[in-house]
């Protein structure tokens, strides 16, 4: 059990469908094997003990609704961190360990697994390091344009866009950012983001 949920969040808890909701979430991802310790919307929805549980604490309300303010409410706190993606909506809880899993999973460093669950990909090479690989040597101009790029372009255009520059042999930074340029331009048609907005039925 974390620290701050006893001294944070279970003071300021006044709802008894969001400390159900807390502690099951608590309990189910410290009961998690591996480093990749999240839970799926429909995974709780499926736990009928759970959902009995839910029912109980709120006799007015569908048991979905109730967990899905129950779940917007552990989020509001702190206690629980979402991300949602395309295979549904995952909960983490707000640790170290959650926090950097959520940034990778909305960052779209994920792959599918089996059971609509997800493979977390390992991590990318800096653009940087990246450029030294396949263009040529680092200079401190480069450096400063390559800065500027992965504030202006997502992360994923800069990568492709290197990885044509390497394919066509045309090795330069002049190659690449006339690229992006396009690709700002002109668009990407066979673009898709991986980030989603809540798809909770309510």
């Amino acid at each position: 059990m974390p620290a701050r949920f006893l001294t944070e969040w279970l003071p300021a808890i006044d709802d008894l469908a969001e400390l159900k909701v807390t502690l099951f979430c608590l309990a189910a991802l410290e009961q998690k094997e591996g480093k990749l310790r999240y839970l799926r919307f429909d995974e709780l929805l499926a736990d009928e003990s759970l959902m009995r549980g839910l029912a109980i604490a709120d006799k007015v309300r569908p048991a979905r609704e109730v967990l899905n303010r129950a779940l917007d409410r552990a989020v509001e706190r702190g206690a629980l961190l979402e991300a949602a993606i395309d295979l549904g909506e995952f909960f983490f809880v707000n640790d170290a360990g959650g926090k950097q899993l959520q940034a990778q999973v909305l960052a779209g460093e994920w792959l599918p697994a089996p059971g609509d669950a997800i493979e977390i990909l390992p991590p990318r090479p800096t653009i940087y390091r990246l450029y030294e690989e396949n263009i040529g040597p680092l200079t401190p101009m480069i450096a400063d344009s390559l800065k500027e790029a992965e504030a202006s372009y997502p992360r994923a255009w800069i990568d492709d866009a290197m990885r044509l520059s390497a394919e066509n042999n045309k090795r330069s930074w002049r190659y690449i950012r006339a690229i992006l340029e396009r690709w700002r331009q002109e668009g990407r048609s066979h673009e898709k983001s991986r980030r989603h907005p809540r798809r909770r039925k309510r």
